[in-house]
């Protein structure tokens, strides 16, 4: 097992947008990978750059036609109306932009990289993965490809299994479900908001008989995270007993976040990180969601930190704390900013009681055989 952890990025994050009103038109990977390396947490004998998936390692899962209208769309700016019906491209969320093929093949590449490194065993971290809701034809939830579901598959494809895949955003993984819908090698397991976008994943939902869902109600606070994760997710997985683990590490649930409903701090992430690292001897954590430049890049680096063995500090670095400081994001929340967001890498703690609507949730899902 290699001695220590690695960090996957790539500059094409750094000036790549959206669109100047997308919610990802904010700057995330870069910025997580700049604080990391502002708090002298990145030796560059740690770091990985992405590689650029090909065509071919795409259509593992992706349709080629639509690996090819991707690409296509990218080169012309622009799409023809049946493709973007077909396909959902330049519409709901999912919008043409000078890199919408590249950034998002090169994501599938650090997935692909990140199973490469992980074959004898290790940990990885790749922020920019976590596409968890694209579909093998068509984009979906701001998600051109689903680099989850090809990071599975690579690790099924040599010979590694059973594996198991947790999902901590604030929205349902419906497209890595959908992907392994009743295949008994893979465990998905997904906390997520009830009834927020796409609106799927009840606790009833087995996705086949080898998914379990954990539908939470909004204001989630951390003693309640803390309490799914001890009472179901870290059981779960423990009894499964994966040879492979990869975690979805969405930031979208944090109280600071506009996507959601929920109130988590950046702790209650890392504490189910540290939780679900010793379970299996090869673990990939990804990223996901999170429309907060400040504390996306907080909570990922906070994530690094924790694989990496880093005490958080309790003030940042003179440096780490100017380079937050030089962040801007277009969004009533960030106009004024709170001190905070630039001084510190842990949110305030939230807990609170464990409402009796999350016990249920838990009760059912552990429940079902």
């Amino acid at each position: 097992m290699p001695d220590a952890p690695l960090f996957i990025a790539h500059e094409i994050y750094r000036n790549s947008r959206y669109g100047t009103t997308h919610p990802l038109s904010i700057p995330r990977v870069s910025a997580c990978m700049d604080l990391v390396r502002a708090l002298g947490w990145l030796p560059e004998s740690q770091f990985v750059e992405s590689p650029q998936a090909s065509p071919e390692a795409l259509a593992r899962f992706h349709d080629p036609a639509y690996v090819a209208a991707l690409h296509a769309a990218e080169v012309a700016q622009a799409v023809p109306e049946v493709l973007r019906e077909r396909h959902n491209i330049g519409v709901n969320g999912n919008p043409i932009y000078p890199e919408m093929y590249r950034r998002p093949a090169t994501a599938c590449g650090g997935t692909l990289k990140a199973v490469d490194l992980v074959l004898g065993g290790g940990v990885v971290h790749h922020p920019a993965g976590g596409t968890h809701h694209g579909r093998p034809d068509r984009a979906n939830g701001f998600c051109y490809f689903n680099d989850p579901v090809l990071g599975l598959l690579a690790l099924l494809d040599a010979g590694i299994a059973p594996l198991a895949y947790v999902d901590l955003d604030a929205h349902h993984g419906d497209g890595v479900q959908d992907a392994f819908h009743g295949d008994p090698r893979v465990l998905v397991i997904s906390i997520h908001e009830r009834d927020r976008w796409p609106r799927t994943g009840p606790e009833t939902d087995r996705g086949g008989g080898w998914a379990r869902n954990l539908p939470m109600p909004t204001e989630l606070n951390d003693s309640e995270h803390a309490w799914v994760m001890d009472n179901a997710v870290l059981a779960l997985v423990s009894a499964w007993k994966p040879e492979a683990l990869v975690v979805q590490c969405g930031a979208d649930g944090l109280a600071d976040d506009p996507q959601s409903r929920m109130e988590l701090s950046n702790g209650a992430l890392w504490r189910a990180v540290s939780g679900l690292l010793p379970l299996a001897p090869r673990v990939i954590l990804l990223g996901g969601g999170g429309y907060n430049p400040w504390s996306v890049a907080r909570c990922w680096a906070g994530i690094w930190g924790t694989v990496a063995g880093q005490a958080i500090p309790s003030r940042l670095p003179a440096e780490a704390e100017s380079l937050l400081r030089t962040v801007h994001w277009n969004h009533r929340r960030g106009r004024t900013p709170p001190e905070h967001w630039f001084t510190t890498l842990a949110d305030p703690p939230n807990p609170g009681p464990v409402r009796a609507d999350v016990k249920r949730v838990v009760e059912t899902v552990m429940g079902i055989g």
